[in-house]
């Protein structure tokens, strides 16, 4: 899946044209509330589209419903088919889901490319296959007050309402639906208001593929379509990405009807250098990655805790880092920087940087070459001199902005990590893996990596304790969200 100057040329321009919505396997011509899609890079409306009225919320909720049986009822290998089915089809059109992203969320095409699209696409796969296991427990014979046997097997939570985030519209939303149908829910999936056209695009996809009518609906809308989804009754699971904020709403409008939920929400990761490190090795790839997707991850390692005695030359590692920082057009392959989904969330990220900047924090290292006259975009910069309360250190920026802090030794360093009111993610570099591990197994969060860690797996959970959030997201972890566990015993 490798892009070519060739291939960007003829999909640059490519926006979305479906504009329907996916309710019981069938377009359905929208009804509710209509609004404009932007363009970050260029600030052009590319897209008008109009969301689901409630009524249409209900056709789908209750397609979900009426697909559920027979679907919940099917075997895992034929389950495991229709989804790999749909992973097909978007292989097919791997391009055009690529150039969607690009175009509505400003993701650098070099990053899009295997975050955006092929790492979603393998983690389906792997749902798919997941679709097959047999998670059925023995737990053998029990005396007390007559011999007894038991097993523990799991049935689906039901219809489950998937709700995703701008930043990374494909792999948010396959995460989620990939689990549910994989435990043999269905879904009614509503993205982002900011970046609806892939999904709409899934969503023609969907239609193609070899799902059953009404496991996998679409919706769009704003949030009055967000709250009467998330609190209505015929919806048995609600899962949602998005801010802490917004994530408390969720879970209070779920609670109306007793429904679970898994919320995956913001981080405030810390990044730790430990003594003895040499940070020249790493630095380049540290600060493009607290940076990518112009700093709009949950998981951005964006609280960098230093050890003082590599202070200084973690600071000239970087600035030798910050060279390679190119803020401009997505579709640029020496592009890592884009520009923020927003001209409100571009004023929001700025004001964080000039608060910092009037409590006495400095700006130790910033990209300074002219920002595109078009788009909205902030160039990455490393604030210092702060007071770890400070706003900048405790709380999620959301764009490429990141803070350093020295320390004095690693019982400093852990107590500052966990220091925190989110408990996503963390990054410990180290000399040596098993000094690497003692302070992972210190951090309160759901994901350590060591010395930078890898990709994504798609067998390892993901999520977070404290304000990142409730419950898992991938992996074995992430099936058992949409099942429920059911005892069986009978006398022998």
């Amino acid at each position: 899946m490798a892009i070519s100057a060739e291939t960007i040329a003829a999909i640059r321009d490519y926006v979305p044209g479906v504009r329907d919505l996916t309710i019981g396997g069938r377009p359905v011509e929208p009804a509710g509330e209509q609004w404009d899609v932007y363009n970050p890079t260029t600030e052009e409306v590319i897209a008008t589209v109009r969301g689901a009225s409630l009524e249409q919320v209900d056709q789908a909720i209750r397609a979900a419903r009426d697909a559920f049986g027979p679907w919940s009822r099917m075997s895992g290998e034929e389950r495991c088919a229709a989804i790999n089915s749909l992973a097909d089809l978007m292989e097919e059109r791997w391009e055009k889901l690529l150039a969607s992203i690009v175009n509505e969320v400003g993701t650098p095409v070099s990053l899009a490319e295997f975050l955006q699209v092929k790492m979603g696409i393998g983690h389906l796969r792997w749902q798919a296959e997941a679709a097959k296991k047999d998670r059925t427990v023995h737990l053998g014979s029990y005396d007390i007050p007559v011999p007894t046997m038991s097993d523990v097997d799991h049935f689906p939570v039901g219809v489950v309402a998937a709700i995703t985030g701008y930043n990374y519209p494909l792999n948010l939303a396959i995460f989620k639906f990939g689990a549910a149908l994989a435990a043999g829910c269905t879904v009614v999936l509503l993205p982002s208001p900011r970046t609806p056209l892939t999904t709409l695009l899934l969503g023609e996809l969907v239609r193609e593929s070899d799902l059953p009518d009404g496991v996998l609906n679409i919706i769009i809308g704003g949030a009055d379509v967000g709250q009467y989804l998330s609190s209505h009754a015929g919806v048995d699971k609600v899962s949602f990405t998005g801010s802490d904020a917004v994530g408390a709403k969720i879970m209070a409008q779920a609670a109306a009807n007793l429904n679970g939920v898994t919320l995956e929400l913001g981080g405030k990761s810390a990044n730790i250098v430990l003594p003895g490190c040499e940070v020249e090795s790493f630095a380049v790839d540290m600060h493009l990655r607290w940076s990518r997707n112009a700093g709009q991850g949950c998981a951005a390692l964006a609280r960098l805790l230093v050890h003082e005695d590599l202070y200084e030359r973690f600071l000239a590692a970087g600035a030798e880092a910050f060279k390679h920082m190119k803020v401009g057009d997505p579709w640029d392959p020496a592009t890592n920087i884009g520009p923020l989904i927003r001209p409100d969330h571009r004023d929001r990220v700025n004001g964080f940087i000039t608060e910092a900047l009037e409590q006495g924090g400095k700006a130790l290292l910033q990209v300074e070459t002219p920002l595109p006259e078009k788009g909205w975009y902030v160039n990455p910069v490393l604030l210092g001199n702060l007071p770890h309360s400070a706003r900048a250190v405790q709380e999620e920026i959301f764009g490429p902005v990141a803070v350093v802090l020295p320390f004095r030794d690693t019982d400093e360093a852990i107590r500052l990590a966990n220091d925190t009111a989110y408990g996503l993610a963390a990054n410990v570099w180290a000399p040596d893996l098993a000094e690497g591990r003692r302070v992972a197994e210190q951090l309160r969060a759901g994901t350590v990596w060591i010395n930078g860690g890898g990709a994504m797996r798609p067998d390892a959970p993901f999520g977070g304790a404290g304000r990142s959030g409730v419950g898992r997201e991938l992996g074995e972890w992430g099936i058992l969200e949409f099942l429920e566990p059911r005892h069986i015993q009978w006398v022998v």
